[in-house]
């Protein structure tokens, strides 16, 4: 099955023992992809951990440039720096593309994943590095889903948190996003359920959730400024909207480095999110 490219300087943590999940169900083995910056204090009380988004990888480098590195927000003079690649997703981290032990692809039968099962996989990385204290859990998206988890979680050992575009309960709005997407895929005719073949995956129908995500992502009025209307567009072919190029452009690069039934365990993920689930009432937990 499809997995991304991994750096080089990627290093893997693999714990050869069973892995519980929230659901009841458990992993025989875990394996997490991850990558480190900076130095790790005598006290091991300067770490950053980064929480990347639905299809990121562990290279917050590349995909956060302008925030991590020597003089920047995420100083990596300062700090010791994590990023794993989340329990799930297809970036050398177990998930459906990993292999199983009959040696073959978990592919759909990997079992749901919640965002507290991935964030417990990386306190798992926390400890293997030796971490005693994280002076910041930082993510977007999915990445700030599990932000916001980490402190319940590990109330001990977090000092700070910075959730970004996310929220205690994933909201109705993105889960109606994600199930049209879930449509989408299995709209493919050779999705084949999740049983599709590495060298034939449902390219299409990834390519069609990945632009209805792109369109989420966006409001109204942003997409608007990104691609205001000109007397030639409202004139022209509508195949030469700007808009629907992007949207082509998207979608076409999402197939080429991600793996479809972990895009569906990583959307499943999300959508049951709820930080109360379990804690009592929503509004008092928030308090």
């Amino acid at each position: 099955m499809t997995s991304g490219q991994i750096s080089a300087l990627t290093q893997r943590l693999v714990l050869n023992r069973p892995f519980a999940l929230e659901s009841g169900a458990e992993l025989p083995a875990l394996t997490l992809a991850y990558r480190t910056w900076g130095q790790l204090s005598a006290a091991a009380d300067n770490a950053i951990v980064i929480c990347h988004a639905l299809t990121g990888s562990a290279d917050a480098d590349q995909w956060w440039a302008d925030l991590l590195g020597p003089g920047k927000a995420l100083d990596t003079r300062k700090y010791f720096v994590v990023c794993s690649n989340a329990l799930g997703s297809c970036y050398g981290s177990s998930g459906p593309s990993s292999l199983a032990p009959d040696g073959k692809a978990w592919g759909r039968r990997f079992p749901e994943v919640t965002i507290r099962d991935q964030v417990r996989a990386q306190m798992a990385l926390a400890d293997a590095l030796g971490i005693r204290r994280i002076a910041l859990v930082i993510g977007g998206s999915m990445g700030g889903l599990q932000a916001l988890e980490w402190p319940w979680l590990d109330p001990e050992r977090v000092q700070a948190v910075a959730s970004i575009a996310a929220a205690g309960q994933h909201p109705v709005w993105c889960q109606a996003w994600s199930e049209a997407q879930r449509m989408a895929l299995h709209s493919d005719p050779l999705f084949l359920a999740g049983d599709y073949s590495p060298e034939q995956p449902p390219r299409q129908g990834l390519a069609a959730a990945r632009a209805m995500a792109m369109v989420g992502y966006r409001s109204p009025a942003g997409l608007a400024a990104r691609f205001p209307r000109s007397p030639a567009s409202q004139t022209g072919p509508a195949s030469d909207l700007p808009v629907r190029a992007w949207l082509r452009h998207h979608g076409s690069a999402l197939v080429e480095r991600f793996d479809a039934n972990c895009y569906l365990r990583l959307l499943d993920a999300m959508d049951s999110h709820d930080l109360a689930r379990g804690r009592g009432d929503y509004l008092d937990l928030l308090n």
